[in-house]
């Protein structure tokens, strides 16, 4: 069904957004089959599980690191990891600063937004994230390209619609006033399996589907 799924969704995306398979939950037989498939982008939520992931799955495998980011949890996807999604405090970014020197790499960084109304969703509003790009000159080993959001969990899809368009703007103001002269600064990371056209009406060009291809995730089997 994997194969089929992907199929299915691939014929949806337009040419310039890249689907990231969230594979979180799943076992790696999954992923495989998702690879074999042809998939090369994969999305996890837990440092841990990414970690022993990539050390069985093929070396060409494109990894992002979707989830909440806890400090300590950094030094075990900074050797491979190739974009995190949830930068939401200075103080995560500095730590991938350190971890991207003491592996020679340079890490591609999302700064996440708090779009929704759910206040258990985590990122930045406008004024913090400015704070952070204050400073972004002092950290040489890591690339803000672009935005990420989570819209709220509802059936009202004017709501959702509403708050992509938001993080879309958001991606615009900080285009135009920090990254005019950076082509790097092109990603908007917004959408999942029950949104993700609408997000790419709304100027997505990285949406993250996961149950849409693997199907329902078993929470059970989480471990960080």
């Amino acid at each position: 069904m994997i194969k089929e799924n992907l199929k299915k969704v691939k014929s949806t995306i337009p040419e310039g957004v890249r689907l990231i398979a969230v594979s979180k939950t799943k076992p790696v037989e999954d992923l495989q089959e998702a690879y074999d498939a042809g998939q090369r982008v994969f999305g996890e939520n837990k440092a841990l599980e990414m970690r022993d992931k990539h050390a069985v799955l093929p070396k060409d495998i494109e990894w992002h690191f979707i989830g909440h980011l806890q400090t300590n949890k950094v030094k075990y996807i900074a050797p491979f990891v190739s974009q995190i999604h949830s930068i939401d405090s200075m103080e995560v970014l500095k730590v991938v600063e350190k971890e991207a020197a003491k592996n020679n790499r340079v890490i591609d960084c999302l700064l996440q937004f708090h779009i929704a109304t759910e206040e258990t969703k985590f990122g930045l509003d406008m004024q913090e994230a400015e704070e952070i790009l204050a400073c972004v000159g002092t950290l040489p080993h890591v690339r803000i390209v672009g935005v990420m959001g989570m819209a709220t969990n509802t059936d009202n899809m004017a709501q959702v619609r509403a708050e992509f368009h938001t993080l879309k703007g958001i991606y615009n103001t900080l285009k135009d006033k920090y990254f005019a002269d950076k082509p790097e600064f092109k990603e908007v990371s917004m959408g999942m399996s029950g949104d993700y056209p609408i997000a790419i009406e709304e100027g997505s060009t990285e949406v993250r589907v996961g149950s849409a291809i693997f199907g329902e995730r078993n929470y059970a089997k989480v471990n960080d």
